[in-house]
């Protein structure tokens, strides 16, 4: 993926390493988000990838939009309109990706960096990691309905309306992350858990994200009914029976992906 200059992506080992380079913070603006869109869109398409890290280059995850081009930008009709779209498809261009994606927060994750790493599937963060809603403190707002995914009632809406950041200690007593370790440990962390989600049949961690995305919303006879569908359409695959094979031989499964 050489073509892309804000977003860099390393595969090795069935693991793509996705870490956006915007210095000094990683601020999203039309061509981060252009280029976010891109990586993961190909990623989805990639055989050799079964599951991603999303992180940020040096101390902060992802501050948001980019304040400064946004405050000097010369707008045209549709312009506002057009920007609004970038951001929403770059959201959902993580959520989805077929693979599954692991949050990396190494810093900061705030206004529409909250929203990315929302996005994923699974979250880990450092200490110095924390995650807010700051957009009230320049007139804007967003994020809220990325937050209610993470948090609930009360503090989804006391970071909105004061732009209270929640650190990552506290993240982890919340649930909202999986870990909170040292600044120094977190990519270990982190791929560690991608090493064990890429030696799965990736046929299967398809399957289950997709079914993770559509059960969302559904009540629990649909949704349920839904995975038992996934479940037997899983059942005729060559992965499933080798699956099987290895549970019942006690020995590791060999995956082909189909």
């Amino acid at each position: 993926m050489d073509d892309l200059k804000m977003i860099r992506v390393q595969i090795a080992d069935h693991i793509a390493v996705v870490t956006m380079d915007n210095p000094p913070v990683n601020a999203q603006n039309a061509e981060l988000q252009d280029e976010m869109i891109r990586a993961f869109d190909r990623i989805s398409d990639l055989d050799e990838v079964r599951v991603a890290v999303l992180t940020g280059k040096g101390k902060c995850f992802c501050a948001g939009v980019d304040i400064k081009a946004r405050a000097g930008a010369q707008r045209g009709p549709g312009d506002a309109w057009r920007g609004m779209r970038y951001a929403r498809e770059c959201f959902h261009a993580i959520m989805e990706c077929k693979k599954p994606v692991i949050a990396a927060i190494n810093g900061p994750a705030l206004g529409a960096g909250l929203a990315v790493a929302a996005s994923c599937d699974i979250l880990v963060a450092g200490e110095s990691a924390s995650v807010g809603l700051p957009e009230i403190d320049v007139g804007l707002m967003g994020g809220g309905r990325h937050a209610m995914r993470l948090f609930g009632h009360s503090r989804a809406r006391r970071m909105m309306l004061t732009g209270y950041r929640v650190p990552g200690p506290e993240l982890y007593r919340l649930g909202v992350v999986e870990a909170c370790v040292p600044d120094d440990k977190l990519m270990d962390t982190v791929m560690d858990l991608a090493r064990q989600i890429a030696a799965k049949s990736p046929i299967a961690s398809v399957t289950a994200k997709h079914a993770l995305n559509t059960i969302e919303e559904m009540t629990l006879r649909d949704g349920y009914r839904f995975e038992q569908n996934m479940t037997v359409n899983l059942q005729g695959t060559e992965d499933s029976k080798e699956a099987m094979r290895a549970f019942i031989e006690k020995r590791k499964p060999v995956f082909k992906g189909r």
